[in-house]
């Protein structure tokens, strides 16, 4: 598979929304001071009356974007992950879903991907407590290509939505086309018969790393068939079911605890067929901090880490 050019996630998902806020004025922007870092300076700058900044004061910003949701608007409240799901949960979980309300959460630099600020800045745990919200969407985009149709869906979708991406500047996977919410993308199909097989599930930014894994994997005579899985709840869960039965051999690889997060999803899904998952992701405790591919690379979370665990798996 090619690789298209790098490119940063943040501003990325910025001019996607701000694409969107210029033909639809209902699409209101609320920031947590990180307007500029989440790119929209421009957007601010010609909409003063659509951006608020609400200042390190998360939990007023997620009141106040469902209260401009009760008028009729399309409120994106874009920040730091961990301090636009965790810190205002109460707030998320009451406000928003509770009311049902049509708010847009993006929660930028997530993962590890902050990761030289340490565990107060990471975000390990938003897949598991944002899908606990009754009626929450929870999305994780694995290209710029990605961003920007997720972007248009999401504000397309009515209801609360919680999407998540990173900070490093991250390649172009795909060709661009329509994302449609809750729809695996199958990235890699099995090539031989014969061969050991796997199936792959991957999300958000990680999947690139996965996509390296497949092919060393490929190298090695082991098939793989690759599923991307860029919205986390409500899962693809016939695509899961469809590939585990080919394979019998399911491994999640996701930027996230390996408790409560896709992996946890996908053996709910294949609960009672006798398939085996493995979850490749975070060990449950605080990460540490350091440059972001090192720590990737720490946790086997880079092609070859994910291509040993996977061999280790299946030779026994």
């Amino acid at each position: 598979m090619s690789i298209g050019e790098l490119r940063d996630p943040r501003k990325t998902f910025g001019a996607a929304i701000a694409a969107v806020a210029e033909a639809d004025e209902r699409v209101v922007i609320l920031s947590a001071d990180s307007g500029k870092s989440s790119g929209f300076t421009d957007f601010a700058a010609k909409h003063p009356d659509r951006y608020f900044e609400l200042g390190i004061m998360e939990q007023c910003a997620t009141g106040v974007a469902a209260g401009l949701a009760t008028t009729g608007k399309i409120p994106v409240f874009c920040a730091i992950a961990p301090f636009t799901e965790v810190r205002p949960y109460e707030m998320v979980r009451n406000d928003v879903g509770y009311m049902r309300q049509n708010v847009k959460i993006a929660g930028r630099n997530a993962g590890i991907s902050y990761s030289d600020l340490g565990s107060t800045h990471h975000s390990l745990e938003d897949f598991a407590v944002m899908r606990m919200i009754p009626g929450m969407t929870v999305i994780a985009p694995q290209d710029p290509t990605e961003i920007e149709a997720a972007a248009q869906a999401i504000l397309a979708h009515h209801g609360p939505v919680y999407i998540r991406f990173g900070n490093d500047p991250i390649p172009e996977l795909f060709e661009p086309g329509e994302f449609v919410i809750g729809q695996a993308r199958l990235i890699r199909e099995l090539a031989a018969p014969g061969r050991p097989a796997v199936t792959i599930i991957s999300t958000g930014a990680l999947t690139n790393a996965a996509i390296g894994a497949a092919e060393l994997l490929d190298a090695a005579g082991i098939d793989v068939e690759l599923l991307g899985m860029p919205t986390i709840w409500p899962v693809d869960g016939a695509a899961v079911r469809a590939s585990a039965a080919k394979t019998k051999r399911v491994f999640t690889v996701e930027e996230h605890y390996v408790l409560g997060g896709l992996g946890t999803i996908v053996q709910e899904v294949l609960d009672g067929t006798g398939v085996s998952v493995t979850k490749l992701g975070i060990p449950h405790e605080y990460a540490t901090s350091g440059p972001y591919l090192q720590i990737l690379s720490s946790y086997g979370l880079d092609a070859e880490g994910i291509t040993e665990a996977i061999q280790r798996s299946i030779n026994g």
